[in-house]
């Protein structure tokens, strides 16, 4: 079948004139660290890795299904800890591992939500590592556009600590945990 050649360019106008779909919003971080693939791995699977640089305490099942609750605030109340409830989706050990994810206590309209996060692994050598983050599974406006905005945020402090975890040594969560018992005290005394 022969298309007629003043009919190509009317189909290219046509195509290019036609709605596209925006591209789902996902937040994308990558970052080395100087870490074996074996201890990176271990910092996002064991408890002693996520309270290296992730959160003061933390419930860690490194199996599907299995906690993956990280308690950004462990004196907190259930369900305002950090994020309380999450689940590990997958794991492909040393090179891929997904966890749902929610929103902060202070988004409740989408803290009852989840969105996802992939961390693929790979050694560089014998002494670095590379972690690339994907956050996805937005909704839009509201809420989730605050919640997009703070883990744009936040997930760049978090991997500047694991970089800092392993050129440095873990986090000491001493200031950070007296400072929050100080917040709930002052809130307790407020009328």
């Amino acid at each position: 079948m022969r298309i007629a050649r003043w009919l190509v360019p009317l189909l290219l106008l046509g195509l290019a004139a036609m709605p596209l779909r925006a591209a789902e919003r996902s937040i994308d971080k990558q970052v080395v660290v100087n870490a074996t693939l074996d201890q990176l791995w271990a910092a996002w699977t064991t408890r002693e890795g996520i309270v290296g640089f992730f959160a003061p305490d933390a419930v860690i099942d490194a199996r599907v299904g299995g906690a993956f609750h990280i308690h950004i605030d462990p004196g907190a109340p259930p369900g305002s800890k950090g994020a309380d409830d999450m689940r590990y989706m997958a794991l492909q050990p040393k090179r891929m591992l997904s966890f749902d994810w929610n929103a902060p206590p202070s988004l409740p309209g989408v803290r009852q939500q989840r969105s996802f996060v992939v961390l693929r692994f790979e050694a560089l050598d014998e002494r670095r590592s590379r972690l690339t983050l994907h956050h996805t599974g937005w909704g839009d406006g509201g809420e989730w556009d605050q919640a997009y905005a703070y883990f744009d945020r936040a997930w760049g402090h978090v991997l500047a600590n694991l970089q800092k975890r392993f050129d440095s040594g873990p986090v000491d969560w001493t200031e950070w945990l007296a400072m929050l018992k100080k917040a709930r005290e002052d809130a307790a005394r407020k009328p």
